[in-house]
């Protein structure tokens, strides 16, 4: 067998059981295809009693960090007041955790591929609660000379965290549940990333009512990274379960982090994928940072922006669920993600056109809930398409890269939509509070939808790919007779599995 065959097991190895080699690399006496029922179930019920420890700690994590991330945000004057630091300063601490998450991306990918998903786990709950710990010094110490040097420290700390936190969910799902729940496992350790903004958004406000709260507010952020961080060293004993949940979960480390990279730098799907769903990533990261000031234009308020974010969180978390729960019936991946996308794109265009007008507040609600219903949705099952296309490389460094390119398109699209602005030389009903004049957001946005439109239809058009994972369980499950596959493997047919990348 050549090095990059993908090894399947046959039928003649579930005659011999001596003959079969270990499914974990550091479990010699795991067995193999034996603990699978023919519904594809594990009969051994060992590791289902570790999964809700497992699934909590990756899950909690993107919720602590997204919180840390953006609650300095949401009271914004108030920091700044108390700290005596400028506008450029106040912006760095939400931009640090894009900037450090593009380098510290790749190594994030090779200690979860390469040392496992437990002390990947507690590295980063240890990073997160530490940079909580160090933001907060400025407050806690009395006579702190340079504030700044320590809240920055302490969100670059917790953005080191964030890359160990976002590349996780995938791999979690791989190696802890069985095919049928992967995808729902995936959508929610994702989505709590989302959560943990909307949470950010709404406590801020609550804990900061003058400069006398700011204390209150970093210590309160403490409490669930250091939760977190009790749970992972407590409870999280092993990277994966007694005994695998599935044959992909048995072969997930079958190759080493330098050659899978090798591997999806030759696999035109995956780099289709890439591209293409990478850029949506960044124009997410742009709509949301940027949905105030191109609303604020139009006379629309801090208040109805921030009830359009939460609208497209919280319909983004609703599409996330029922497209996660469809997916893992029926197994249509690669419909999901195309048509989920166009949509997206509608609804990008929508509001680059709406966010324009004045007096539109019911029609913006309505667009951002679509936009967030129809892109947040795709997001995860896009992780699980990234791991199918790319198998057998690593869950980490396949969805890994996805996320650091996004990172980097995210900094690149931000920066030509805010260098595309210009101020307004006629009076408007603008109610920004910049001190300058309002800027005209119409071709960036227009620029926008655009960028989004030209994404799907690439996705569209050029990525095909059969479902390698599927496949490859399917293969190795010759128990299951064909007239009691389940429906959700029907989807596999037209896919047959290619034992070599191309």
């Amino acid at each position: 067998m050549s090095a990059r065959m993908v090894p399947v097991l046959g039928p003649d190895m579930l005659s011999e059981p001596p003959a079969v080699p270990p499914l974990w690399r550091d479990q010699v006496k795991t067995p193999a295809l034996d603990p699978f029922s023919p519904s594809g179930q594990p009969a051994v019920p060992s590791a289902a009693g570790s999964r809700g420890v497992c699934g909590a700690c990756p899950g909690l994590r993107p919720a602590c960090v997204s919180q840390l991330w953006l609650s300095f945000a949401p009271v914004a004057g108030t920091i700044a007041r108390h700290f005596l630091l400028s506008t450029e300063q106040l912006n760095w601490l939400s931009l640090v955790f894009l900037v450090v998450s593009i380098p510290s991306g790749v190594v994030a990918i090779w200690v979860l591929d390469s040392i496992g998903l437990r002390w990947a786990t507690t590295l980063g709950a240890f990073l997160n609660f530490l940079g909580s710990v160090i933001r907060s010094m400025p407050s806690m110490v009395v006579g702190t000379q340079d504030p700044f040097v320590f809240l920055l420290g302490g969100q670059s700390i917790c953005a080191l965290a964030q890359t160990l936190v976002i590349f996780s969910p995938a791999k979690l799902a791989a190696l802890w549940f069985p095919e049928h729940q992967r995808a729902t496992a995936n959508m929610i350790g994702t989505m709590s990333n989302p959560l943990g903004i909307l949470v950010a958004n709404l406590l801020s406000p609550i804990l900061v009512k003058t400069e006398e709260d700011i204390p209150l507010m970093l210590g309160t952020y403490i409490l669930p990274a250091g939760l977190t961080f009790l749970l992972a060293t407590a409870c999280l004993w092993e990277s994966v379960p007694p005994t695998p949940p599935s044959v992909g979960a048995a072969q997930s480390t079958s190759l080493p982090f330098l050659a899978g990279l090798k591997l999806l730098t030759r696999n035109k799907a995956y780099i289709t994928l890439a591209v293409c769903f990478g850029g949506g990533v960044g124009i997410f990261s742009s709509f949301s940072a940027l949905l105030e000031q191109v609303l604020c234009v139009n006379g629309y308020s801090s208040e109805f922006a921030g009830l359009c974010g939460a609208l497209f969180i919280v319909f983004g978390v609703l599409g996330a669920v029922a497209l996660g729960l469809y997916v893992d019936r029926t197994k249509h991946f690669i419909e999901a993600v195309k048509i989920g996308l166009c949509l997206a794109s509608l609804a990008c265009v929508a509001f680059a056109v709406v966010s324009q007008l004045q007096g539109q507040t019911v029609v913006l609600a309505a667009v951002c809930s679509l936009l967030g219903f129809f892109g947040f949705a795709v997001a995860p099952v896009a992780m699980e398409l990234a791991v199918e296309c790319s198998f057998p490389v690593g869950e980490g460094t396949a969805a890994g890269l996805v996320f650091v390119l996004g990172q980097a398109e995210g900094v690149l699209i931000m920066v030509l939509l805010t260098s595309l602005t210009v101020r307004h030389a006629e009076p408007s009903v603008s109610i920004c509070r910049d001190g300058q004049g309002p800027l005209d957001w119409k071709v960036p946005m227009l620029l926008m939808a655009g960028l989004c439109v030209l994404f799907s239809c690439l996705l569209m058009v050029l990525f095909h790919t059969p479902y390698r994972r599927l496949q490859a369980e399917a293969d190795a499950s010759p128990s299951i007779q064909e007239d009691e596959r389940p429906a959700t493997a029907a989807a596999l047919d037209h896919a047959p599995y290619l034992a070599a990348m191309p």
